[in-house]
C-alpha cells in the first residue's frame, strides 16, 4: 500500500507544474512533468509486478 501512497503524492506534486506547463506555457515545467510521469510509470510497473505475486501466491 506504501507505493500506492507514494503513486498518490508524486501525481498531487506534478500538478503545479503541469499548471505552468498547460496554462503558462512554461517549458522547464513541462520538463518537470514528464520525468514525473516517468516515475509514475515506473512506480505504476512496481504496483503491478506485486500486486501479480501477491495473486501466484494465493494460487
Amino acid at each position: 500500500m506504501k507505493k500506492f501512497d507514494d503513486l498518490k503524492k508524486l501525481v498531487t506534486s506534478l500538478e503545479a507544474d503541469a499548471d505552468k506547463f498547460y496554462n503558462k506555457t512554461n517549458n522547464a515545467a513541462g520538463t518537470r512533468v514528464r520525468k514525473g510521469m516517468q516515475d509514475l510509470k515506473n512506480i505504476a510497473q512496481a504496483i503491478r509486478l506485486e500486486i501479480q505475486e501477491a495473486k501466484n501466491k494465493e494460487a
